[in-house]
């Protein structure tokens, strides 16, 4: 079975001397109630041949509607619990979080009710802290914020 990969996108700026990165929450009615450790970095899954970083910025728009351009800063990619591959890049850029429109997905709901639903993919962006960003993001994408703050320094 081949291995999932995804490639993403950790949007950051600096805001009155401290710095913020952008993350999303997955739209849909199984995080509907989750906050701290379900929000993501925005990314998705691409296949062998891909350009990972041309795939990074696509999903980028696609969950945001947003475009993202500069120096691109590769971060070492990162195993997730689930055995998925994120290989990710940093940028300096804004976005601002109430104009986020993101692309949709359809799935049956309520389960075994035959009736198709469409959902966001992502339903919310937020600018935070390194120190909300850690308690936010999923625990396997956390090591990212680290790199980014070496990166930087």
């Amino acid at each position: 079975m081949p291995k999932k990969l995804s490639a993403g996108i950790l949007l950051y700026r600096k805001r009155d001397g401290a710095l913020e990165v952008f993350l999303v929450h997955p739209g849909g009615p199984f995080w509907a109630k989750k906050d701290d450790g379900a929000w993501s970095i925005p990314k998705g899954e691409y296949g062998e041949g891909e350009d990972p970083l041309a795939v990074a910025k696509r999903e980028f728009y696609e969950e945001t509607g947003s475009q993202v351009s500069g120096d691109y800063l590769s971060l070492t990619p990162l195993r997730q619990p689930s055995g998925k591959m994120i290989t990710a890049w940093a940028v300096e850029g804004e976005v601002d979080p109430a104009s986020l429109r993101s692309n949709t997905f359809s799935m049956e709901w309520p389960p075994k009710s035959g009736k198709l639903e469409e959902f966001p993919e992502v339903d919310r962006g937020m600018w935070c802290d390194l120190a909300t960003a850690h308690r936010k993001l999923l625990v396997g994408q956390r090591p990212f914020l680290d790199q980014l703050q070496q990166l930087l320094n």
